[in-house]
């Protein structure tokens, strides 16, 4: 799922800007990752198994499975060959054509839907039958742009045909609003975003969300998530005896030796001097 990322779906960077149909095929060593999910994302798992950490919940989904992650969210994942593969399709659906939808058929939301940021679909004949006729389109490559934007329009409403609670959830086109802060901040720290990120997600300004920190941690947010990681990693290198290669990556550092360097700069040697 951005990071100056790539994506839970796909391993690239998402741009936002239209539907995408996506082919995912992997086969030997696991893949694993973080992204910002900037649309919605419709997934059907064909072979293999996927944990996704949305926040500080571990979600764990395998072969048959559909589901749906909800856009403007930070997410981490982990995928696992079974029997030498792992296969997916997914569908990200942009704000876009929800708007264009919503004024063609008149589809709003009743009220706001507080699911949680992934959902697992309850199945049925025409999910399947529309996940496996996404299949031959996507074999040789990104099919034309208006074959994926009817399929995209069929999925919507497939998918409030197979709940009406979908609805809800689509046609929502309102942006974070303002949420705790240091909650957010305790389960989201170990990703590696941008402060602005950050901003966004809790529902502020770049301007607002640094005040909002300051008042509240009395630092800034960098320093406090350099430390907040830092202890995290001492914890887990001196208690769990973990190798600081086998963590760095997962605590929001971009390589090991600037990990290395900012631990022995902050607590006055080097992490576990066994391991490196």
């Amino acid at each position: 799922m951005e990071c100056q990322n790539k994506n839970p779906e796909g391993h690239e960077k998402q741009s936002g800007s239209g539907p995408r149909l996506l082919l995912n095929s992997y086969s030997g060593n696991k893949i694993e990752g973080e992204a910002f999910v900037t649309d919605h994302i419709f997934s059907y798992i064909i072979s293999g198994t996927n944990e996704v950490w949305l926040g500080d919940k571990k979600y764990i989904f395998s072969a048959g499975d559909f589901r749906f992650f909800k856009r403007n969210q930070l997410s981490r994942y982990v995928k696992s060959p079974v029997g030498g593969s792992f296969k997916s399709v997914a569908v990200h659906i942009d704000q876009a054509t929800l708007r264009e939808m919503s004024g063609l058929y008149g589809l709003i939301t009743d009220e706001s839907h507080q699911s949680g940021g992934a959902m697992l679909i309850r199945p049925g004949s025409l999910l399947k039958g529309f996940a496996d006729s996404l299949i031959p389109y996507l074999q040789y490559g990104q099919p034309d742009e208006r074959i994926v934007a009817l399929k995209t329009r069929e999925l919507i409403l497939l998918l409030i045909q197979n709940d009406s609670a979908f609805k809800n959830i689509l046609f929502d086109f309102s942006e974070p609003g303002k949420i705790d802060l240091q909650a957010f901040m305790n389960s989201h720290y170990r990703y590696n975003v941008s402060i602005d990120r950050f901003a966004f997600l809790t529902g502020r300004s770049l301007s607002g969300f640094k005040r909002d920190f300051e008042k509240l941690y009395q630092t800034s947010p960098s320093r406090w998530l350099v430390q907040k990681r830092l202890q995290e990693a001492r914890f887990l290198i001196e208690e769990k005896q973990e190798k600081p290669s086998d963590i760095y990556l997962d605590l929001g550092f971009e390589d090991l030796s600037h990990f290395s360097f900012a631990y022995k700069k902050s607590f006055g040697y080097a992490p576990n001097k066994k391991y490196l």
